[in-house]
């Protein structure tokens, strides 16, 4: 694919990324492999909420192909295709899900020095079409998205955006909830070698006058632990310690507290992911 700005799905992920990924609150053990024919298979297990759950999957790649199939312990299977390049600078996704056959799913990317854009169908009676676009280079880019049910006649949602990026910092902010809601995040490294690190967000919804303020930091005890923490104005601090146990396999004890109810059970999560 070519250089450009990126998917309109990823304004603002560095930043939310790092205020969500690895805050675990459950249990989660899985393990991973692959085969000398190149197929990748995970085996999951989790358990939340005192109930279990897992599923098995398998991703093969084969030139410009991928195929990833999930099986789940309620016996259903979601199955993703992807191929890239069938016309230059595009990649095509279909996806579906067995027994829920109107689960189906088909998008179409292209990218373009200075623009990207999708187009999203359901693969039902009565398609929903999202559509983004963004325009712009690594560093700076505007994207909007837009979904629209041709049932009604109405459009399901609308959002804007812009991005800010830089190798040490990256700043967005989105429009969305069709107006209703607006977000502003940013990420900065604060050394070169990315040891540590601070993110904050804030966003607000017109609707209720609701406000949500949260700052996070990270830092790289060595080269195989890594600490990370999160605050928000309503109390909620969350934190993670991910250690690197062996080479490719990681454990995550991660866990929140409501520091204006002391009173409540804080919440504890572990995950435990091995490699080969």
């Amino acid at each position: 694919m070519v250089n450009g700005p990126g998917l309109f799905s990823d304004i603002g992920k560095r930043a939310k990324d790092f205020l969500t990924k690895d805050y675990v609150s459950d249990q989660k053990f899985s393990i991973s492999s692959c085969s000398e024919t190149g197929v990748a298979f995970t085996s999951t297990a989790v358990k939340k909420g005192g109930l279990s759950s897992g599923d098995v999957a398998a991703l093969y790649k084969y030139k410009n192909a991928i195929i990833d199939v999930k099986l789940d312990t309620q016996s259903n299977i979601s199955t993703t295709f992807t191929i890239a390049d069938i016309v230059p600078s595009t990649k095509a996704i279909a996806s579906f899900k067995i027994p829920d056959y109107s689960s189906g799913k088909l998008e179409v990317q292209y990218f373009h020095n200075h623009a990207t854009f999708t187009t999203a169908l359901a693969l039902s009676k009565n398609p929903v079409v999202d559509v983004t676009a963004t325009l712009g280079t690594p560093t700076i880019n505007f994207g909007v998205e837009a979904g629209y049910d041709t049932t009604s006649g109405n459009f399901t949602k609308y959002t804007a955006g812009v991005n800010l990026s830089k190798p040490e910092s990256c700043a967005s902010i989105l429009l969305g909830d069709k107006g209703d809601t607006v977000k502003a995040s940013y990420l900065h490294h604060l050394d070169q070698v990315r040891k540590s690190a601070a993110v904050a967000e804030f966003s607000r919804r017109f609707s209720t006058n609701e406000n949500t303020f949260t700052v996070g930091g990270l830092y790289a005890v060595d080269n195989l632990t890594v600490v990370k923490a999160k605050l928000n104005n309503h109390g909620k601090l969350g934190a993670v310690l991910q250690h690197e146990v062996i080479p490719k396999s990681v454990l995550i004890i991660a866990s929140e507290f409501d520091t204006m109810a002391l009173d409540k059970t804080p919440r504890f999560g572990l995950s435990l992911a091995l490699k080969p």
